[in-house]
Parts: C-alpha cells; structure tokens; sequence
C-alpha cells in the first residue's frame, strides 16, 4: 500500500507566491463577475471561473499549511529509557515477536497488554501519531487539549453564588453567600483504524514503520475526531459544539450556545451581507473576541470571500506568512469541511474563542493489535486511541443561523 506525503523541504516561499498570485486573480476575476451584474450582463462562465479560482485558492492554502507545519515539527528524538521499548514494539509490528515486549512487562508494569487487548506504543510512537493527527485536524488545532491516565475528566465549573460587597471601615459585614459548584464530564471513547500492511512492506528495513503507521492512521483519526468535535452526539464519541441546545443569544441561559440570525431564510441578507458577520464577532465579550476566530467549511467561506467593505476592499485577506492563517475582518479563519453548508435554518459559521471554549481530551496511550489472519497475505493493525471532547466555556463560542430569527 502505498502512501503520499507532502514533501516537508517544499519551497514555502514558491507556494505562498502562488497563493498570493490566485488570490490576485480571484480578485480581478470576482470584480468582473460584480461589474457584469451591475451591467445585466451576468456571465455564467464568469461566475464558474470565479468559483473556480475560489477552491483552487482553498486547496492552496492548506496545502500550504501543511507544507509549513511539516517544516516547523521537531524530529522526534526517543529517550535512552524509551529505546527498548521502540525496538521491542518494531519487533512486534515487523515479525509479531512479542517476547521482548513481554520481557519489559516483567521488569515494568506501565507498559506492555492493556486489559482491553494489544500492546501500549512506547512514547516516541505515540508522539509521532499525535502530531500527524494534530497537523490535519481543524478543531483540535483551535482548542485545549489535555491529555489524562484515566477514562473521564472532569472540570470543575462555578455556578455564581458568591457574593461580595462594599463596607465602611466600621460597618457590620453581612455574610455573603456561598458560591455554587458543579462540575462538566468528559469521557473519553475508543477511536481505531486498521490499516494495512503486506510482509514485504514489513520486512523492508528502510521503510520507517512507526512513521508508515502514523501516516495511515492520521487521516482516519482526524477525520473521525473533526466530525465529533463539530457534531457529535456525546455516544461513544465525543459532543460537538453543534449539538448543544442553540438559542437566540438575547435569551441565552448557561448551558447553551448562542446564535445571531442573519436575517433571511437560508441566506445572507441581501443589503450589506457582511453586517450580521460584525454582529457576530461582537456577541461574545470583549475577553472572548480578543483570541476569536471563524469556523466555516470550504463552501461558505467561498461566499464569504467575495463581500467587499464600503471602500471596495474585499474583507477576506489571504495569509500574509506560510503557516499563518487566512483573516476575515481581522480575525484568523479555520477551514472545517465538517460545518454545514449555507441552508435553511443551518449553523454553517461559528466565532469565538476555542482555546476557551472547547476541550479536547485525549487518555494517554496508543495501543497497537497486529493481526495477521484476517485479511491474508496482509497484515491488521488494530490501532486504538481514546478521545473525548466537549464545549466547557458556553460564553466563548457563538454561531451564525441561517433563518429570519
């Protein structure tokens, strides 16, 4: 089975000229487009070609960030005490020799069988995996990420109720009230690929295993984590911020995500679209908007990229560095193909604060079932991770609906 990558010495600064040379030519292209209607001259083929350059300019880009992450990520050096375990899971998941494995059992019980079957990934293996997916994963890039031995985490969250005031120097002090405490759960669920492999990949000792193995599994596991992240149900996967009760942010009460209306059925409105864009960035608090971002998918931010401002300025600008994003109104934008498309009564576009807003929480260890039996001549790798994730700050994140109210 063979594997493309993005090449990590690539010339950066080739593509983000090409990058900035299509967005040159969407602008050009999309003044044409705008001119031709103001004439009644509307061209089809004009407006395809607009659309065109508008996806072209999307691939782009992330193929742009991904050149620029994979040229920023460290090499992943093992530590002295982490070697024998690498050598002895390489073993493994070459020839299925699992005695060294066993061998470190004895002498350690913090690595070796998991009760629910296959063998822990030594830390280096882990961390590999780890950065792969994080490169292609929207959310979890945006978000908190904190990592846990145990199969839930709970944070503790303050309901109001502590009371303070103002007293002269001799006035009597009422006694204020004690303050509310509850707490947010969240578990975390079992995520698996099974990739793949002939022996003869296997018994191939250029081939780096550990890295074939992280490039396998990472575009399963991020495409699985960003669609649980943006809409999962909280069963046996993690809650996404889509599917917490959603209510005008004028009657918002805690617990649930606010939104701003754009004012039309399915629709931008027709006169000055980008206003309710504004109306959004400022519904959150100012502590919120300071690290806010957009979260949109691909088709949406294509609509969004042709709004200009009252001097003719298109107010979506591309990146001014590899790696860095692309802005809207200032503020950074992140692509997840995950948000629903612009329609009737749909959330296709959220802003806030992510760091703040949304946790993600990964329980320590990867675990590794190689299985050579049911899909012969090649060889299974049951590759098991548990991922959990949940909205824990209900103030940072808003969304845009799509409806009249």
């Amino acid at each position: 089975m063979e594997t493309k990558h993005e090449n990590p010495n690539g010339d950066v600064k080739a593509a983000m000229r090409d990058f900035l040379s299509a967005f040159e030519s969407f602008k050009q292209s999309n003044d044409e487009r705008l001119a031709a209607i103001e004439t009644k001259k509307n061209d089809p083929l004009l407006s395809e070609k607009v659309e065109r350059i508008s996806k072209a300019l999307s691939d782009q880009k992330a193929a742009l960030d991904r050149m620029a992450l994979a040229s920023q990520r460290p090499a992943v050096a093992p530590a002295r005490e982490d070697a024998e375990k690498k050598q002895a899971i390489l073993s493994y998941m070459r020839k299925g020799d699992a005695s060294a494995l066993h061998a470190i059992e004895r002498k350690s019980l913090n690595a070796g069988v998991d009760a629910e079957g296959g063998y822990l990934a030594p830390e280096p293996t882990e961390r590999i995996i780890a950065a792969a997916v994080r490169d292609i994963s929207p959310i979890r890039q945006i978000a908190t990420v904190r990592e846990i031995g145990v199969t839930s985490f709970k944070k503790p969250v303050s309901l109001g109720g502590g009371a303070a005031g103002w007293v002269g120097e001799t006035g009597g002090r009422v006694e204020t009230a004690t303050p509310a405490l509850s707490s947010i759960e969240f578990p975390t669920m079992e995520l698996y690929a099974m990739p793949a492999a002939s022996q003869t990949l296997l018994d191939d000792a250029v081939v780096d295993i550990e890295q074939w193995l992280a490039d396998e599994v990472q575009g399963e596991f991020a495409a699985q984590e960003t669609d649980a992240f943006v809409n999962g149900d909280g069963t046996n996967k993690p809650r996404g911020f889509l599917s917490y009760t959603k209510v005008a942010e004028a009657v918002r009460a805690p617990g649930e995500i606010g939104y701003i209306a754009t004012g039309a059925a399915g629709a931008f409105a027709a006169t000055n679209p980008a206003d309710t864009l504004l109306d959004l960035i400022y519904a959150p608090k100012q502590a919120f908007r300071a690290n806010g971002r957009f979260v949109m998918n691909r088709k949406t931010l294509s609509a969004v990229r042709k709004f200009k401002d009252s001097d003719g300025n298109y107010l979506w600008q591309p990146s001014v560095a590899a790696g860095s994003p692309s802005t809207l109104f200032g503020y950074p934008v992140t692509e997840a193909e995950d948000m629903p498309d612009i329609g009737a009564n749909a959330y296709p576009i959220a802003f806030g604060d992510f760091t703040r807003g949304y946790l993600v929480v990964d329980r320590q260890g990867v675990r590794i079932l190689r299985d050579p039996y049911s899909a012969k001549p090649f060889v299974l790798f049951y590759t098991t991770k548990r991922v959990g994730g949940g909205v824990q700050n209900f103030d940072a994140i808003k969304l845009l609906k799509f409806a009249a109210s």
